[in-house]
């Protein structure tokens, strides 16, 4: 939960003591570059804004994060299939997208520990009244889902809100999360399934053309992921325990959560 502004600025406050002792604690690598790889779709961890120009949570967090390691940041760009297994590879050091912990991934990735817990929501057209929630979209064999494979999303939408079948013909699935949410505006599918942090981003953006419906369908944890056995994953939990203890991921969560609006 997202702290009210008056408790995060006394947290702030007493947590100046606790960032020089982390400080303290922190490896220095010593300007080592790290090639981190990002989709830029998913609002507001990461995606462009109105400039074009990226931004969001997570690069304001690995910002923090390079000054405090001493690291150099540099960006790359790739489709969401294509992300675990490309940084399973050893193609890019670390990938960021709101990528939930589970263990069937860590066999291919290694992840930090969790930045960041969102629920799981139902997001539909403003407009949209046949149904209320998971049980009555499930109920009309005519409504359709747009999801990602292999992404929580799905897995979420097939064994919490259909029958288990991941051929579902009632599932239309979409290489990028973005494409499936334009799908919906268009009245091509019915529901889109996303974490709280996009889902909440979109709706807010949308000038009442989106909505959130029904109860959360689950809790998940977020992490950054990396190639098996990368020395990067222990400095990586330590500046997180660090921001953590200090305030500053509440004042990101307040930045990006409760003060930014998209599209502007």
């Amino acid at each position: 939960m997202t702290l009210p502004v008056w408790a995060l600025r006394l947290s702030l406050a007493l947590g100046l003591t606790a960032t020089a002792t982390f400080a303290q604690d922190l490896p220095d690598l010593a300007g080592r570059e790290v090639v981190v790889v990002t989709e830029n779709a998913y609002p507001p961890l990461q995606f462009l804004d109105a400039t074009g120009a990226a931004v969001g949570w997570e690069y304001d967090a690995m910002a923090e994060i390079a000054k405090r390691l001493n690291i150099t940041v540099t960006y790359e760009n790739i489709s969401w299939d294509a992300m675990i297994p490309a940084v399973s590879e050893g193609q890019f050091d670390m990938g960021m997208t709101g990528i939930t912990i589970r263990d069937d991934r860590k066999d291919a990735v290694d992840f930090s520990d969790a930045y960041m817990r969102s629920e799981m929501l139902m997001m539909v057209r403003g407009d949209e009244a046949r149904f209320n929630d998971a049980a009555g979209f499930a109920a009309d064999p005519e409504l359709l889902m747009a999801a990602q494979p292999g992404t929580t999303p799905f897995y979420v939408g097939v064994y919490e809100v259909l029958d288990g079948n991941e051929e579902n013909a009632r599932i239309v699935k979409f290489e990028t999360f973005g494409a499936g949410l334009e799908a919906l505006k268009a009245g091509d599918v019915d529901l889109v399934l996303s974490d709280s942090t996009a889902a909440n981003g979109y709706v807010a953006g949308s000038d009442g053309a989106l909505k959130i419906i029904g109860e959360p369908l689950g809790a998940e944890d977020f992490g950054f992921i990396f190639p098996k056995g990368s020395d990067l994953v222990a400095p990586m939990n330590a500046a997180i325990a660090s921001m953590k203890a200090d305030g500053t991921m509440d004042a990101l969560n307040t930045k990006w959560f409760l003060e930014y609006k998209l599209g502007e």
